[in-house]
């Protein structure tokens, strides 16, 4: 899976998209250290233990760097930034029953706009699976020979690394 670049100097504003998740009764905010266990399991749960894992480091940022999206009590969706490198948005999941109305475009423009406070002027969308949407809704642009990556997993094959030399 490749990376994608987003211009967060062109970013649609946030306000009325909130806005439209409050109408549909969708809470998105910012998530809070208390909630750690239940977004975790959220996670596990419904996507990935390496999603989780990468998460954890968004808690652990100030300010936290991870968007929750909410119905009636319950997690319906995540979103985080800062979590695998500087710069980067990620990981992200919307529950299968809430696809299609509009909670990822939300979720992804809170964590966007979160890169764009931060002082970021582009933003990195890293090894992504729908990059269509990603292009529709922000303008993100594929970035060439970019897979794999900075997710390429040298503790499943050893002959991957970040370019960093082994500890002698």
């Amino acid at each position: 899976m490749s990376d994608m670049l987003v211009n967060l100097l062109k970013l649609p504003p946030l306000e009325p998209v909130i806005e439209a998740m409050r109408r549909a009764s969708v809470v998105v905010r910012r998530a809070a250290p208390y909630e750690i266990t239940r977004v975790r399991r959220f996670v596990e749960q419904r996507f990935t233990t390496a999603w989780a894992d990468e998460i954890s480091v968004g808690y652990a940022n100030k300010p936290i760097s991870i968007y929750l999206a909410i119905r009636d009590g319950e997690v319906i969706g995540f979103s985080a930034y800062e979590c695998t490198r500087r710069g980067f948005f990620g990981p992200t999941g919307v529950a299968e029953s809430e696809r299609g109305h509009g909670v990822g475009k939300a979720l992804l423009l809170a964590s966007l706009h979160g890169l764009a406070q931060m002082g970021y002027a582009y933003g990195i969308i890293g090894g992504v699976g729908p990059a269509e949407f990603y292009a529709r809704t922000v303008g993100a642009t594929l970035i060439p020979d970019s897979a794999p990556g900075v997710y390429a997993d040298p503790l499943s094959n050893p002959a991957q690394s970040d370019g960093a030399e082994p500890p002698r």
